[in-house]
């Protein structure tokens, strides 16, 4: 009997091993599935792979689809709406972030808990999709239930997580110091290029969403730092067995 996944996962820059503690039974390449974009970014292997992960059926996504890359939201959100239509009914997203709160570490792990769409274009711009109402509620983006379950891993764990907002902005340059400032004033924690406009899909399609950040980089502290790609990649790369425990553990005693 082929897999019917209720479950998706969709891996940010430097977070595709967590595809290895996936029991595989098929992977397929984004270039071979016809209209789907393809991932331009280095550090996103580009691949929908199907399998088990703590016993229960999933679909991951190695790699996503950016709006820098000069995609619409149509076709960065194109995924969310496959998934839905496969009966995804819970959508965990990762992503590397930079910091924007002094409290944070590099290596952390931020669950989010909300979000700031400063996309120039929203995903739900046009003719609306049947999947949802015109004007989606987004006062529980994140999960609260999942966001507690995560919450009561990590303590067992006696593993370190945040909570925080989630700062979107269109990238592809990183954020000048004065940035991140504005950002933290408006009440980010982290900020990146990605994940708002897939959560809002899938909330639009009734999927619920934990999201989860690697803080690979601090743009506000006392000593900010330059990022690089290859330096995110590589502090994704760190927090990876981190990210391993908690998403497994996470998906094992999901209801």
């Amino acid at each position: 009997m082929p897999l019917q996944p209720q479950l998706a996962i969709i891996l940010g820059t430097g977070l595709g091993q967590l595809a290895s503690e996936i029991e595989v039974e098929k992977e397929i390449s984004y270039k071979d599935i016809p209209n789907f974009p393809v991932s331009t970014v280095e550090g996103h292997d580009g691949k929908l792979v199907f399998g088990r992960l703590g016993g229960k059926e999933v679909m991951a996504m190695k790699g996503r689809f950016h709006y820098y890359e000069g995609y619409s939201m149509k076709e960065v959100t194109l995924p969310v709406r496959v998934m839905y239509e496969l009966g995804i009914r819970t959508l965990i997203v990762s992503n590397a972030a930079g910091g924007a709160n002094k409290s944070f570490e590099v290596g952390d792990l931020m669950v989010i808990t909300d979000h700031i769409n400063a996309f120039p274009e929203h995903p739900l711009r046009g003719q609306n999709i049947p999947t949802g109402p015109r004007f989606p509620d987004m006062h529980e983006a994140y999960d609260h239930e999942l966001i507690a379950l995560a919450d009561e891993i990590a303590a067992e764990k006696q593993m370190r997580i945040v909570h925080g907002v989630y700062y979107g902005t269109q990238g592809p340059s990183y954020e000048t110091p004065a940035e991140y400032r504005a950002f933290h004033a408006l009440g980010a924690d982290a900020v990146g290029m990605s994940t708002v406009p897939e959560v809002i899909v899938a909330r639009h399609c009734g999927i619920r969403v934990f999201g989860l950040s690697i803080i690979t980089n601090m743009g506000i502290s006392d000593t900010p730092q330059i990022a690089t790609h290859e330096e995110v990649q590589e502090a994704g790369l760190r927090a990876q067995q981190k990210v391993n425990t908690l998403v497994k553990e996470l998906v094992t005693r999901m209801k």
